[in-house]
């Protein structure tokens, strides 16, 4: 009993770890742009550019890596556009980052039925060319997020660039007549937030699945939205949200078709009941704690250079 315990706490860990190493690489990536005062609600669309890029890459040039580094080029571009939007036309940024969701909701899909005639998916990748696992079917993804999240902290609270960075989010006026160029810094900013989440994305089609399908984020991108409110844009408690997040997704697919998951009359819970309790706790737990969260006084304020 006690080992037939063990296993099945070993295999809900590990799970969580696979379902929160997306999560990780969005909220780090959000974590840069809004640092830097810029709002990124267009994570969920970075993970997409970077999911579709990966798969078609991975599955056209037979290589993970390849396919990882093309996802991850495709975010910094769509950032790109994201942040020429909202930088230099100060366009509303709530507004332009769900113009990117929607854009990259549509555009996969019209590419790939345009090229492998089928608008939900693209084609499956062989398990031989997807990213490898190690223990017990860890993604090396999975294993290179937990080192990135000390890196990020190194570099965002001990390096001159992540003071300025800093700076530039909570006192643009400030930062710009100590000579630091804060529309330069909001670029480099979102540019690496679209590298980071697409890495995320990329990590979902090639190796939590092995292949492209239409939306196949589901909402993740706004869940590490979440994550860095609940942790107050810092980035080891983002990991520790990633992993409460990644923990019940865990247990609602632990849940569907258990045999205990009954009804009182005897039928089964509807199974899209139960895929909506990691969207309902991430509701309460930000109605819960959003009032605790100070974010970064220039988020989402446009930055007007004075003459």
């Amino acid at each position: 009993m006690s080992e037939s315990f063990f296993y099945a706490v070993l295999f809900l860990l590990l799970a969580t770890i696979r379902l929160a190493t997306p999560l990780i690489y969005a909220a780090l990536g959000g974590l840069f742009s809004e640092r830097s005062g810029v709002i990124n609600i267009a994570l969920e669309g970075l993970m997409l550019a970077g999911a579709f890029t990966a798969a078609v890459a991975t599955y056209e040039l037979h290589n993970p890596y390849l396919g990882l580094l093309s996802g991850m080029a495709a975010g910094a571009v769509v950032a790109f556009v994201y942040a020429v939007a909202v930088i230099r036309f100060q366009a509303d940024q709530v507004v332009a980052g769900m113009a990117i969701n929607f854009l990259m909701i549509g555009l996969p899909a019209l590419i790939s039925g345009a090229v492998y005639d089928s608008s939900g998916s693209t084609p499956q990748i062989d398990k031989a060319e997807q990213l490898p696992n190690y223990f017990n079917n860890l993604s090396i993804a999975s294993l290179l997020v937990f080192i990135l999240v000390p890196v990020v902290w190194y570099v965002l609270y001990k390096t001159p660039f992540g003071l300025r960075l800093r700076a530039v989010g909570e006192n643009p006026e400030a930062a710009d007549a100590a000579g630091v160029s804060v529309i330069r810094f909001r670029y480099i900013a979102v540019i690496i937030s679209g590298v980071l989440a697409a890495a995320g994305g990329a990590y979902l089609s090639t190796g939590q699945s092995s292949l492209f399908t239409r939306n196949m984020t589901a909402g993740r991108g706004f869940i590490a939205l979440a994550a860095l409110i609940l942790s107050k844009w810092r980035p080891i408690p983002a990991l520790l949200a990633c992993l409460f997040f990644g923990f019940t997704e865990a247990i609602t697919n632990a849940i569907q078709g258990a045999p205990w998951a009954k009804m009182p009359s005897g039928e089964d819970i509807p199974v899209q009941f139960i895929a909506i309790i990691p969207y309902v706790l991430t509701i309460i737990v930000l109605a819960g704690f959003i009032g605790l969260s100070r974010a970064p006084k220039a988020l989402g304020i446009p930055y007007r250079k004075e003459s």
